[in-house]
């Protein structure tokens, strides 16, 4: 990119400057200058800071342009000049009945997809009369136990027209054939059906911890899945690979990255191992990324992150349709960065964040709400959260070219750091056995433990400030912003609502659904054929875990991988 002249040049002119500098270092504004995850930052950066600065073959071969291989600049050539972003708020609370208003209220609001939050027992596969969902129905999602709920929940929503993504993992099986099944009685055929569905196990033994049966058994549910949708639903994104959760865990940027597509190969290898073809189902994988509170950290992870996936799928996983080597990614706000004192700074750090993420080339994007630390969001908060988007969208400016920070010495130097250091971990994760031993043995765990654990003392240390937290706080301050509760009248209605389907539905007809179901678990069927049958005749999704926790077990972890240390 730099002729060896201009590098020798410079080579001078810094040590000229360096001088000059030197006198006033000693009134530097704080002892360290360092990212979210404690990676130390350059006073500064100049073209001798981007690896390969001396080589033109550099930029075309790590940089490039957008569209094309390795996509650091964005996985589409016009990238926001043609369409922006989607735009989601997720949204679940209550019962079906009150998430479709707020679902109806964020589409009139200007929202552009839907993003549906599951109740606890949803999320680990009890139906609301279970005796373990009792206190939690409709708490911190919408309770969702048959075909019957999905059809209230998208009531007068044309399936058609709409992306909706689903948040749930191990019972998301269940959650997708709902929503075919709700697309059928609409008459909208699957071939148009788009959206995407988390769906990543992985991670919920890595971090998240809501996991029912034993990997192996979770991961054939995906490969299942992936590979009825690659031949009937082609627009929907059968898994995508959290980072999400990690991060929210404690992980660095670097751990989110590395581990998150560690677990992304990890699928891909599963697939392929199933006997897929990986320029079949490849093409409809997606990730899921943070966006936390360092500007230019979370800009360079989204640009290694591209480079990465390009690399490997075609060069170790054989992929030749272009379309199998783009990283397509959603990107969420960091929850964890959000704080019950102050909440209305929320706000500011939620842009910050927000623009980020469409400065790093997101294709999807959701904004916490100022509340959220608090309980589920107020439609006021939602709509500041959505307005936020609306206002980088269309009054900043950063949408009017592409990737306007390529070439910045800053940020190509910290994508290439990126790059390296997330190398390095996928090099331990094989020497370790791969992922799920990793999993198993607790290696993943407890690095994000250490990582976590360094952030909370740089904190309590004051190191690092935490607006109104460790700094710049209001003594006895009083919050005063609407919070959204949770009426128990909610509980009461959903459980008599799943006991009125039981009692009115075709029960032959689930039974042999049912057995059939059991009779691919224990076999080498489809289980999601299986599963999309239980559906339509109203089976309901505890009725289908539990049938499943008999064949498979339960997961449960071992004592190793909850050892921080």
């Amino acid at each position: 990119m730099y002729s060896k002249n201009l590098l020798e040049k410079l080579k001078a002119r810094l040590a000229k400057w360096n001088e000059t500098a030197e006198k006033t270092r000693q009134k530097k504004s704080k002892p360290r200058f360092f990212t979210v995850s404690s990676v130390d930052i350059d006073e500064l950066y100049t073209p001798d800071k981007v690896k390969g600065a001396d080589n033109d073959q550099y930029y075309l071969d790590n940089i490039g342009l957008p569209g094309e291989y390795p996509y650091t600049r964005g996985v589409h050539h016009t990238m926001y000049r043609t369409r922006l972003w989607t735009m989601r708020q997720f949204a679940g609370m209550g019962t079906p009945k009150q998430t479709n208003e707020r679902f109806k209220y964020i589409l009139k609001s200007g929202g552009t997809g839907l993003s549906t939050a599951f109740d606890l027992p949803t999320l680990m596969g009890y139906d609301s009369d279970h005796i373990r969902s009792l206190g939690e129905v409709g708490k911190c999602g919408v309770a969702v136990d048959s075909l019957a709920d999905m059809e209230i929940l998208f009531d007068g929503i044309d399936l058609s027209q709409v992306s909706t993504s689903m948040t749930i993992n191990s019972s998301a099986s269940m959650a997708l054939a709902f929503y075919l099944c709700v697309a059928e009685k609409q008459g909208v055929p699957f071939e148009q059906v788009r959206g995407t569905l988390q769906n990543d196990i992985l991670k919920e033994y890595i971090a998240q911890k809501e996991f029912i049966f034993p990997p192996r058994p979770s991961i054939r549910l995906i490969t299942d899945m992936m590979e009825y949708c690659t031949k009937h639903v082609p627009q929907w994104n059968t898994i995508s690979i959290s980072g999400y959760h990690i991060r929210e865990a404690g992980a660095t940027a670097v751990q989110e990255l590395a581990f998150t597509l560690a677990d992304g190969f990890q699928y891909v290898e599963s697939a392929i191992e199933a006997g897929q073809d990986v320029d079949e189902f490849a093409p409809r994988l997606s990730y899921f990324f943070n966006a936390h509170s360092d500007f230019f950290e979370e800009i360079a992870k989204y640009r290694a992150a591209r480079r990465i996936v390009a690399k490997r799928m075609k060069n170790k996983y054989g992929a030749k349709d272009e379309r199998s080597w783009l990283c397509r990614f959603h990107t969420q706000t960091a929850g964890c960065s959000l704080t019950a004192q102050q909440p209305e700074n929320n706000i500011v750090r939620v842009a910050l964040q927000a623009l980020s993420g469409v400065l790093g080339g997101t294709q999807s994007l959701h904004t916490n709400s100022m509340d959220e630390t608090l309980a589920l969001p107020s439609e006021k908060a939602v709509k500041i959260a959505l307005r936020t988007q609306q206002i980088i969208a269309h009054e900043s400016g950063v949408a009017n070219t592409i990737d306007p920070l390529a070439g910045s010495y800053f940020v190509e130097a910290l994508t290439d750091k990126m790059e390296a250091e997330a190398e390095a971990y996928f090099e331990e994760i094989e020497r370790r056995g791969g992922v799920l031993e990793c999993i198993e043995e607790g290696f993943f765990q407890r690095e994000i433990a250490r990582s976590a654990y360094r952030f909370q003392r740089e904190i309590e240390e004051e190191q690092r400030i935490i607006v109104g937290v460790n700094d710049y706080k209001d003594d006895g301050e009083e919050i005063d912003i609407p919070v959204l509760k949770i009426d128990k009248q909610v509980e009461v209605d959903q459980v008599a609502f799943v006991q009125k389907v039981r009692a009115e539905r075709d029960e032959a007809a689930v039974k042999a659904a049912l057995a059939k179901l059991r009779e691919v678990a224990k076999g080498s069927g489809n289980t999601f054929e299986a599963i999309l049958e239980c559906s339509r005749a109203y089976g309901t999704l505890g009725e289908m875990c539990d049938l499943l926790r008999e064949e498979w077990g339960e997961y449960v972890e071992p004592p190793s991988a909850m050892v921080a240390s």
